[in-house]
């Protein structure tokens, strides 16, 4: 299980590799929730998420292992990014098996990245299948999107930024929303705030109709979601919490709160005009909850990621 000393090992590893990411705050957007809030904006992680954090801390604990011939991910397009450039920077090749109704631009960009897309149906095939079966015939390490110990502690790292960050604004207890899709990140950050900042309570956050975690809280069991499309928020639908990060979430984690596309798209258009980042819908549920649930104290916000095609950024602009 991933604990405070592998996040801390990678951090180690991710040191001048990854990029330490900006706490951003505008007193407008304090005004339109009622108290102070804070983003951490992994939107400007390279690859454009948070994701490449534990990519590069599982390729590179691997490599320490002397036995990979190469590198194997499914994704929506995050993690097939991070992986994509992660593994181009230690010189190994790379699989990525991505949804077929994945963003456009996120096909785009892991083909650039130089690693080879292999396309499947999100309704109709499943993911771990293909993704094993071409680790086998092709003699690939796997290097799984949330459930895999190194991953979790890579995505750790950005909790531990945050602890340090807030420290340094002088916060000692907050409310830290985080977009949650198998919960990588989520149990990650909880983990490094447990250690770090013991005041700071983690609350995961997902979209409307696929807020597996959410109903897992609610009924002490881990729970699936009834259909894996049909969200603008694809970068965090996934069939259900992981069987590495659901005892974290469990354990560490407080309520969380599902919010609605028209939310995550008005966040969007927020984060655009009051802190001039740029979001994707899932990367922009955490602000979003922020913005329009109530809540007492500071609030820390984990802008997750901000690959977004120019059509969907547009739809938010308009809002």
């Amino acid at each position: 299980m991933t604990d405070i000393h592998m996040i801390d090992a990678a951090a180690g590893r991710l040191s001048g590799h990854a990029r330490r990411t900006p706490l951003l705050s505008s007193p407008f957007l304090d005004e339109i929730a009622g108290r102070p809030i804070f983003v951490k904006a992994e939107c400007l992680q390279h690859t454009g998420s948070f994701k490449f954090r534990g990519a590069w801390n599982a390729i590179s604990a691997l490599r320490e292992t002397g036995e990979s011939k190469g590198i194997i991910a499914f994704s929506s397009g995050n993690h097939a990014q991070g992986v994509a450039l992660a593994s181009r920077l230690q010189g190994l090749p790379s699989v990525i098996v991505m949804p077929a109704d994945a963003p456009a631009i996120k096909i785009e960009n892991t083909r650039a990245l130089g690693a080879e897309v292999v396309l499947y149906d999100r309704a109709t095939e499943d993911r771990d299948e293909i993704g094993a079966r071409l680790a086998r015939e092709r003699g690939l390490s796997l290097v799984k999107p949330f459930d895999m110990a190194e991953v979790i502690a890579g995505q750790g790292t950005s909790g531990l930024e945050i602890a340090e960050q807030a420290a340094e604004a002088g916060i000692d207890r907050a409310q830290v929303l985080v977009p949650c899709g198998g919960g990588g990140l989520t149990s990650g950050i909880a983990l490094a705030l447990e250690a770090r900042a013991p005041g700071f309570r983690v609350h995961p956050v997902e979209p409307e109709g696929f807020d597996d975690v959410l109903r897992s809280q609610k009924a002490g069991e881990r729970q699936r979601n009834a259909r894996l499309s049909g969200s603008i928020c694809d970068a965090i639908i996934t069939p259900t919490p992981g069987d590495l990060t659901w005892p974290v979430i469990q354990r560490l984690c407080g309520d969380g709160f599902a919010v609605s596309e028209d939310e995550a798209l008005r966040a969007m258009a927020l984060a655009n005009d009051r802190l001039k980042i740029v979001l994707e819908p899932g990367g922009a549920v955490a602000l979003a909850a922020a913005l329009f649930r109530p809540g007492e104290g500071p609030v820390i916000a984990v802008a997750s990621g901000g690959n977004v095609d120019r059509a969907m950024m547009a739809r938010a602009l308009g809002q």
